[in-house]
């Protein structure tokens, strides 16, 4: 049994005469009439009634017409997608902690290609999310930072998901607050300044560890928490609350705004919590893409490490 001949059967089924489906198919009739003789003998059924107006299908042809589509029809799919006039879109996916420089570098990748050969994605999302995303193919790169704090701990699950992480940039810690906030006008912040304020923390689900969270002090006791799923309300109840969190002081005010500043975090003695490392995870396995190696490029121009 080959795809042809249950091509050939399809098509006479439609057409009604095997003279129709031989001119539709841009084939000789002989050749189909051979070829589904030689598919009735192999499968011990006969298909078609054959009279002087046509042909009809026989009530084992009716059996057999649902499998033989159901076998063509993902065999069409796969035509379509990669035979030689596919129009199969490449797919790009990057899974990041909240940052909006990620974002800005995703914006000028989509304006480098053509959106009708590509399809693009962008997930914001939490620590472990961006892991097992990129574990998963789900999306080819991921971006998070590393400190002293969960360093061991994340290289430990990297490890374990097969991921690798290459370093894109140091920075210090900053606290990000809107213009308004009474601490606006500090040249530094400490962390006994910002006990009379909320803390606003990205949530890292249930049974999350301190190790998972995209802010820097997360074992730090904050006399007010307020957890927050996504960047526009962080940046809502910074206005709402004086609410502050802390963050790399990357900001791309294109996209959040200009109604927001970060003042440099200035920690206690010989802490080294202020400091953090922004990086990118990949598979171990793969090579990044001709689109993932173009979106690290945009993401180390927005970084000045080009």
């Amino acid at each position: 049994m080959t795809l042809q001949q249950l091509t050939y059967v399809l098509r006479i089924a439609e057409e009604g005469s095997f003279s129709r489906a031989a001119e539709k198919l841009f084939a000789s009739q002989p050749s189909l009439t051979n070829a589904v003789k030689d598919l009735e003998r192999e499968i011990g059924i006969t298909i078609f009634n054959r009279t002087g107006r046509g042909v009809t299908l026989t009530a084992e042809g009716i059996d057999f017409l649902p499998y033989a589509r159901s076998v063509l029809e993902p065999y069409a799919n796969l035509l379509e997608a990669y035979g030689k006039q596919g129009r199969r879109r490449q797919k790009f996916a990057v899974s990041t902690q909240h940052y909006s420089f990620a974002v800005k570098a995703f914006v000028e990748l989509t304006r480098a290609f053509d959106v009708l050969e590509y399809e693009f994605a962008i997930r914001e999302t939490r620590t472990r999310d961006v892991i097992e995303d990129v574990a998963s193919s789900r999306s080819e790169i991921g971006i998070l930072y590393l400190n002293e704090f969960n360093r061991k701990a994340l290289g430990k699950l990297l490890h374990e998901n097969g991921l690798r992480y290459t370093h894109l940039i140091d920075c210090r810690a900053y606290v990000y607050l809107w213009k308004g906030h009474p601490l606006a006008g500090r040249g530094s912040i400490a962390f006994e300044d910002l006990a009379p304020y909320p803390c606003l923390s990205f949530e890292q689900g249930e049974n999350s560890s301190f190790y998972l969270s995209e802010e820097l002090l997360s074992t730090n006791e904050y006399p007010r928490i307020i957890k927050c799923c996504d960047r526009a309300t962080v940046l809502n109840l910074m206005v709402g609350l004086n609410g502050y969190t802390l963050c790399s002081g990357i900001i791309c005010e294109e996209l959040n705004g200009e109604d927001y500043i970060a003042v440099p975090y200035e920690p206690a003695g010989q802490d080294k919590s202020g400091t953090m490392e922004i990086g990118y995870i990949t598979r171990r396995s793969s090579i990044l893409s001709n689109v993932g190696e173009r979106y690290i490029l945009e993401l180390k121009r927005y970084l000045g490490t080009e």
